[in-house]
């Protein structure tokens, strides 16, 4: 859980941006290792949140996209 709300005040405080890889690795690493947890102590609904969330991370991280160089679209006037 401390390697997700890492991420998630990281982000939230501009450090990180939610695609980096750093971010991503913190919350696929986090969410892992909780729905081990879920799974070892029979809560189904949070084991499907928490495999969901560490597909999601690991999928990005796996297609390789350079979202580290990528600044956010700035929106036109």
């Amino acid at each position: 859980m401390a390697s997700i709300l890492l991420a998630f005040l990281l982000e939230t405080r501009n450090v990180l941006h939610s695609k980096q890889p750093v971010y991503l690795w913190l919350m696929a690493f986090g969410s892992g290792l909780l729905a081990i947890r879920a799974f070892l102590i029979d809560e189904w609904a949070f084991l499907v949140l928490e495999v969901v969330w560490c597909g999601a991370a690991l999928a990005v991280l796996l297609r390789g996209e350079k979202t580290s160089t990528q600044k956010p679209l700035e929106p036109s006037s």
